[in-house]
């Protein structure tokens, strides 16, 4: 930048237009990421630490919360990164979008008193969900799919707005249109304009992603497959439910059931997801509110494998999918399997559990036992845990205090009663408790019986059951797998079930993260395409979370999301010094600060500085 007289003696500026660097300095106290090193001396060399931090505050004081650690930040660790981002992106970056890296420069006199930033848009997080959603093909994909038709915006380009805004800042997709959308750098990204952005044709572009479900499966599989290595000879499978606010009296699948959400006032819908070990979802389906987890496996492994096929794969499921039918099905059909299997059973294996011989150290804390089963087709696997035997004698404990201060209050009333008393009320009052509390509720044996000297006419006679206590102290901490895996070790078997807690993540992220719930929709068409969306949402969180795990950005996508959220796409308005009234637009994105700058680094991506605004897209019609 150089200084010169500007026309009619008022200053002014030369400024090259294609060097103008802009940095803006945002003010968040509470959330804003900083990097910290530290040195180590090893074999006399000194090593220098990265890793980043953000301020927290907790009790009235300001923490630094560790968010991610860097390493060396070398330049081969550099290297590697920007390796896995070509591999993950798959495809040079879109410059027809963004300016051109080195353009000839020119100079143009500018007024610096009358310089000003308008129309500042949210653009880190939403260009991440753009590159992710084209890193896994979508765009082309749905392309392909949707066909172009009458419409003046591609529904191929509506599904990507859906999608990403899931995963950006969940929320209905008339808050989309009204308030999300306009607020983000979108409209630069994929061309349209915020006024064409109306819920009319974002809840239509429900409608036209929905039957290419089991398309975008197939096609996920194969291209996540291919980005990082997976195989799918286990797969993990669990069964949720989300509620509904309203009647939802439009959708038949909308019903009362067990809800996992503890909104039994709701109607729900219940959700099958299969994933991969690495919580890579493979496919799901959407079964009636009331449907019992145990009815379902038949028709889960049936269509994932006419989809992809059969292959020597083995299905982990909790205990809610055990029944004699599943697993003799299973069996007949030469499946292989590992199933939890009901607390009831582990009785059958007493003498097993109070053997001290052939348990066999996992871990610190945690022992297993091979079984054989009755019928030599089953191999039984039992577990025993000390932090599960702390935990589940504290719940025994608890549950035994409750119920034995609600007898003795309930005996204190019955004995100073002063007429004769209904047995009726005084029996279901004691069912309550005991169902209230129902982890200890064998412990007792309870009576109402008649007392003929008693002014109520009734007395209430308790017991402990000693058999029930020594039950609970040997089978405290204790559970049961079963399997027809007969050549992996016991530790094997553990540690593939324990792989369960990645559905169950799954089901976490989608509900907290991503907000599935509660469902406003009531349509069922419109119901299954917003879980739908929100499968594709999770899909690209799992691309992003397998993406920094192999960058050593930890596994916290949303960290990653929110940090990056804040670089602001923004206008700088150049009015020129001349008496034309002209003003250059410049549209740039804000350079990132060292945090933002180290994180992006690491993922080997590039942050374009300036953007272009795409044409407008031609209008064929007013749908």
């Amino acid at each position: 930048m150089r200084e010169a007289p500007a026309p009619g003696g008022e200053n002014a500026c030369v400024v090259p237009t294609y060097s103008v660097a802009i940095v803006i300095a945002w003010s968040d106290t509470e959330s804003r990421v900083y990097l910290r090193h530290s040195t180590r001396r090893k074999d006399g060399k000194t090593h220098t630490y990265w890793r980043l931090v953000r301020s927290v505050r907790r009790g009235g004081k300001v923490l630094q919360e560790t968010v991610a650690q860097l390493g060396e930040l070398d330049a081969q660790g550099r290297a590697r990164a920007q390796a896995l981002a070509r591999q993950i992106t798959g495809r040079a970056e879109q410059y027809e979008l963004f300016e051109d890296r080195a353009p000839a420069p020119t100079s143009v006199e500018v007024r610096l008193d009358r310089i000003r930033l308008e129309r500042s848009r949210s653009f880190g997080n939403v260009w991440l969900g753009w590159t992710l959603w084209r890193a896994i093909g979508l765009d082309r994909l749905c392309s392909d799919l949707m066909v172009d038709g009458r419409e003046q915006i591609p529904w191929a380009t509506m599904a990507a707005i859906l999608t990403i805004a899931r995963l950006c800042e969940p929320s209905s997709e008339l808050h989309i249109a009204q308030d999300w959308y306009r607020r983000t750098a979108l409209e630069d990204l994929l061309g349209v304009p915020a006024d064409q952005v109306n819920d009319d044709r974002l809840y239509r572009a429900l409608d036209r992603l929905l039957p290419h479900k089991v398309a975008i499966e197939q096609h996920i599989r194969k291209r996540l497959g291919e980005l990082f290595a997976l195989e799918y000879d286990l797969l993990l499978y669990d069964v949720t439910s989300t509620y509904f606010e309203g009647l939802a009296a439009q959708n038949p699948q909308a019903k009362r059931g067990h809800s996992r959400d503890h909104r039994p006032d709701c109607k729900q819908v219940c959700i099958a997801l299969v994933v991969t070990r690495e919580g890579i979802p493979l496919g799901y389906e959407v079964f009636d509110g009331n449907r019992v987890d145990v009815t379902t496996v038949e028709e889960i492994v049936g269509t994932m494998e006419a989809r992809y096929g059969l292959a020597k794969r083995i299905w982990v499921m909790d205990r809610g999918m055990t029944s004699a039918a599943n697993i003799a099905w299973l069996q007949q059909t030469g499946r292989r399997y590992l199933i939890g299997t009901a607390k009831s059973d582990l009785k059958k294996f007493a003498g097993a559990i109070a053997d001290a011989s052939d348990w066999r150290t996992v871990r610190e804390g945690l022992e297993v036992k091979l079984c054989p089963g009755p019928d030599g087709k089953e191999t039984f696997v039992l577990c025993r845990s000390a932090d599960r035997r702390d935990k589940e004698k504290a719940m025994h404990e608890r549950f035994a205090a409750r119920i034995e201060e609600g007898l003795i209050s309930l005996g204190r009333r019955i004995a100073r009663a002063q007429k004769k008393l209904d047995r009726g009320p005084i029996e279901r009052q004691i069912g309550r408790l005991l169902g209230r509390n129902s982890r200890a509720a064998g412990r007792y044996a309870v009576r109402l019986v008649d007392d003929a000297n008693a002014a109520s006419g009734l007395h209430l006679d308790g017991s402990v059951r000693a058999d029930w206590d020594d039950w609970s102290r040997h089978s405290e901490g204790c559970y049961l797998l079963r399997t027809n895996v007969h050549d992996w070790t016991p530790e094997a078997l553990w540690q593939m079930y324990v792989q369960l807690t990645e559905a169950e993540a799954a089901f976490r992220i989608q509900k907290s993260d991503l907000s599935i719930r509660p469902i406003w929709h009531h349509k069922q068409h419109r119901v299954q395409a917003h879980i739908f969306v929100c499968f594709l949402a999770y899909v690209l969180w799992k691309t992003l979370e397998q993406w920094q795990k192999r960058a050593g950005l930890g596994n916290s996508p949303r960290t990653i999301l929110d940090e990056l959220g804040r670089i602001q796409s923004t206008d700088v308005v150049l009015p020129t010094a001349d008496d034309s009234g002209r003003e250059l637009r410049i549209r740039c994105v804000v350079r990132p600060d060292a945090a933002q700058a180290a994180l992006l680094d690491r993922l080997g991506l590039d942050l374009p500085q300036r953007l272009r605004v795409p044409p407008p897209i031609a209008r064929t019609s007013q749908m």
